[in-house]
């Protein structure tokens, strides 16, 4: 399976548009926004885990990072509720599921293959920092490295942003909105911007605040299944 495949295209995917497919467990639903192969995949995906669902135990060959949008995200490393940031390296293993149920942005197979670094956050109770460069921003760092630099962003009300994208960058709106080359982005709402991409953002009435992924795109590769 294809979708938005071709990575040197600009994208824009809402969320509350998108279906819900079901996935092959029970109780587990997904809103896909890319992908490139089947049941294994380097993907970008909304997932939706009812009321006591569970996926059963399983390594991520190609690791896996996510933030909890809904509700209480569960495996026996923890319970990480909404504003929790994890980043599950390759060969990780774990058994996700939700007690109460949850919604999680979700990227697979898309980290450096000898990457063995855990991350688990609650940016809700992390310091923002104001960018000096950037008026009417606030940065919330979450993970960076050689290959790529993750974040949570506030923007004020009407703020006019420029959010740094020659290497390619991936912006998913948490709350409020803003407008972005004629589109109109609300919770939940995901742009992907090219290599050579330019983001220049207006933060709505009520601002914005938003999780950004940027510097990854040079490495872009379909999973490898034996």
């Amino acid at each position: 399976m294809e979708l938005n495949a071709d990575f040197s295209q600009r994208v824009v995917v809402h969320g509350d548009e998108t279906e819900w497919l079901t996935s092959p467990i029970q109780g587990i639903s997904r809103r896909m926004l890319d992908r490139i192969g089947d049941e294994v995949a380097r993907a970008t995906t909304i997932v939706r885990y009812d009321e006591k669902s569970q996926f059963s135990p399983h390594v991520h060959t190609g690791g896996e990072e996510f933030i909890v949008l809904e509700g209480v995200f569960q495996d026996e490393h923890g319970d990480f509720p909404v504003g929790s940031y994890i980043r599950n390296p390759p060969e990780s293993s774990h058994t996700p599921g939700s007690e109460a149920g949850c919604v999680i942005f979700v990227k697979l197979w898309q980290f450096d293959p000898s990457d063995r670094t855990h991350v688990r956050l609650q940016f809700d109770k992390m310091e923002a920092l104001a960018d000096p460069d950037r008026p009417g921003v606030s940065v919330t760092p979450l993970y960076k490295d050689e290959r790529e630099n993750v974040r949570i962003e506030t923007w004020d009300a009407g703020a006019e942003v420029d959010v740094a994208s020659e290497n390619g960058a991936e912006i998913l709106v948490l709350e409020g909105g803003f407008e972005e080359s004629g589109d109109r982005l609300r919770p939940q709402s995901w742009l992907r911007s090219p290599i050579g991409g330019r983001v220049h953002a207006k933060a709505g009435p009520s601002g914005a605040r938003v999780w950004i992924k940027s510097g990854h795109l040079r490495f872009v590769e379909p999973p490898k299944v034996a």
